[in-house]
Formats: structure tokens, C-alpha cells, sequence
């Protein structure tokens, strides 16, 4: 549970990034986190709130109201579910130490406005762990939505158009969708789990599979967020205690080479590409049409999360629309000296 509002954009990235390593794995790693398509098909990863914790929520969301203060000052204790509680436990312990993965289904969020949506999951992010700001501004919840920007620019943040998004990982432990209204089309949540890809990569190819244990340089795109750093040095696998976390975000690593001294060997190009069309075979990933009142709650260390390009409504009030929420799971006793450094912190 939550003992601060939020964690600060840089401290939660600086968090996340803090993965223990012994050693690279050079076995399949075994895990519930290892699945396939196939493995979720009679899984029990989709709940739906009961008819006693949507009132629960909405007594919940209808209290923070009244108190008209900033969602940047909410902590648990200003948003009480104690009915709930033992689950959220539930999902939280199913993101981090299971499959990776939760959706739960039946906010009310037809009978809410943006506003009360907006409150209703910072509040359970509050409870989930610690909310974090996702940039530097201090923003805390993403709105996923196509604000019209240029698709053709390889460069621009691909969740604010309606184009395809490749697989990916977020710079917290978990990363959380509330949808608010979906797409005419499309649009569709896909996921694969990065201990699986890990595995079959290792399989096909070791001397491929261990190179992720070293830095790739990665492109911050927003030199402000990064105190002015363009690229940073991040190992995308790290392995302790028989328990593999990647992040892993191809389009980054590749576009690093825009810059000065930066430039991929061709075996680095041949994991990227290995990797990328590993978690893009059907067996591996799975795709998930999200409605409106869908939560979905995935973990940044065991899966990896893409979305399919999408066609949306005309009229406004009926566009595609979700709500992004970024969460840390865990404390971290110290955080990596050399990326502390040089971001400043």
C-alpha cells in the first residue's frame, strides 16, 4: 500500500531500472510468467467487480470529490476499499509473481466523467503500490488517445495517434489501462510474455539470447526528461534468484544510432529483429479487445505489450480513449549508481 502520494517521474524510472542480476541465464527459465497463447486460454486472468464494489468504488470516488482537493494528494487512506482489498492483493501478486498479467472488468465508468474515471484509478493505483508520474511535468495518468499527431514522424509518441504500436515495456514494475471508450476498430491490446520470447531466442540462438544481458544504448527521445542525456546504456535482461526482467523496447534501441557514436553491430540488428519477430509469432502473444470499464494490469518485467493500429469514431465524444497508470511494486534499497548519475538524481 501507498505511504506517499507519488513517486516522481525520474525516482520511479530509477526503481524500475534496478533489477538484481547474479548471472545470464543459460537455461530455459521456468516460471508461471513463461506462457504461451495456449497457456491463457482457460486461465482465470479476467475478474468482474461485484455489484458491492462498484458501490464501494463509487462511495469511494464520490468522497474524493468533496473534498475538492488535488488527485496529486490522494493516498490510500483517502480512498478506503476494504472490501476490495484482499484482491487487489490478488492482482498485484498476479502481475508481479505470476503470469504477469490481471484484467478486471465492470468499473462504471459509462456513469462517470473523465474526472471521476480519473479519480477512481489513481485511487486503486494507490492501492496497488506506488502511482508514479510518467514525464518530468508531474503527470500522473496517461490519456491513450489520438490527438491527431503526424503518424509519418518515426519519432512522435506513437499512443497519441491511432497507428500500430510495437511490443515494448514501460518504465515502472506494472503498467495499468482503464478504457474509457474504444475504437470503431481495431485498436486491439497485444501481449506476449518476455520470459517465453527469452526462452525460444535461447533456444534458436544463444549467442544471441546472452547478448541482452550486456547495455544496448537507448534513445530517451526527450532530452529534457533526461537531463539533456540522448541515449543511455541499458541491459535489456537481467536474472536473479531464477527470475528473468527484461525491458525491452526494439524501435528505442534501434533509433539510438541518430546520434554521434552510436551504431549497431549487425548481430545487434539480427537480435532485435530475432527477438521482434519471436514475440510476433502467433503461438506467443495474445490479443485483448478491451471494453469500456476494462482494466488491464500488466507487469513491465515479464511481458511485453503492443497494440494493433485502429479506426476511430468522427464525432469526439465518441473516440477512443483509456487511461495509462504507472506503478512501482517494490522499494529498492539503492538504485544503479552510473544511471543515477547520469540523470542526475
Amino acid at each position: 500500500m501507498s505511504t506517499v502520494a507519488y513517486l516522481p517521474f525520474l525516482q520511479q524510472t530509477l526503481r524500475y531500472f534496478d533489477r538484481p542480476h547474479e548471472a545470464p541465464a543459460r537455461s530455459p527459465v521456468t516460471s508461471p510468467a513463461a506462457w504461451r497463447r495456449r497457456d491463457l486460454e482457460n486461465a482465470p486472468w479476467r475478474v468482474r467487480l461485484s455489484l458491492g464494489e462498484i458501490d464501494e468504488v463509487r462511495r469511494a470516488v464520490s468522497n474524493w470529490r468533496a473534498m475538492s482537493l488535488p488527485l496529486a494528494e490522494m493516498t490510500a487512506a483517502e480512498f478506503p476499499l476494504p472490501t476490495l482489498a484482499a484482491k487487489i492483493t490478488d492482482w498485484r501478486n498476479e502481475v508481479s509473481s505470476v503470469r504477469g498479467l490481471q484484467v478486471v472488468s465492470g468499473a462504471p465508468v459509462d456513469a462517470w466523467s473523465v474526472d471521476e474515471s480519473s479519480i477512481f484509478f489513481w485511487g486503486l493505483g494507490q492501492h496497488l503500490g506506488h502511482p508514479g508520474a510518467q514525464n518530468r511535468k508531474g503527470d500522473l495518468l496517461g490519456h491513450v488517445r489520438d490527438t491527431g499527431a503526424d503518424k509519418s514522424d518515426r519519432y512522435v509518441r506513437q499512443y497519441l495517434t491511432t497507428q500500430d504500436i510495437p511490443f515494448h515495456c514501460d518504465a515502472a514494475d506494472m503498467v495499468g489501462l482503464l478504457c474509457l471508450r474504444k475504437a470503431r476498430s481495431g485498436g486491439l491490446s497485444r501481449i506476449a510474455s518476455s520470459v517465453s520470447v527469452y526462452n525460444e531466442l535461447l533456444r534458436r540462438r544463444p549467442d544471441l539470447a546472452l547478448r541482452l544481458f550486456e547495455p544496448l544504448m537507448l534513445d530517451t527521445r526527450d532530452e529534457a526528461e533526461a537531463n539533456g542525456l540522448k541515449t543511455l546504456p541499458v541491459a535489456p535482461c537481467r536474472y536473479a534468484g531464477g527470475v528473468l526482467r527484461t525491458f525491452w523496447h526494439s524501435e528505442y534501441f534501434r533509433t539510438s544510432q541518430r546520434h554521434a557514436g552510436v551504431c549497431l553491430t549487425d548481430s545487434e540488428n539480427e537480435l532485435l529483429d530475432l527477438y521482434d519477430e519471436i514475440a510476433a509469432s502467433p503461438e506467443f502473444f495474445i490479443d485483448m479487445d478491451l471494453e469500456p470499464g476494462d482494466i488491464q494490469l500488466l507487469s513491465n518485467h515479464s511481458v511485453i505489450h503492443a497494440r494493433t493500429d485502429y479506426v476511430d469514431f468522427d464525432a469526439a465524444d465518441r473516440k477512443r480513449h483509456l487511461l495509462r497508470l504507472w506503478i512501482t511494486l517494490r522499494d529498492a534499497s539503492q538504485h544503479q549508481p552510473a544511471l543515477a548519475a547520469r540523470l542526475g538524481s
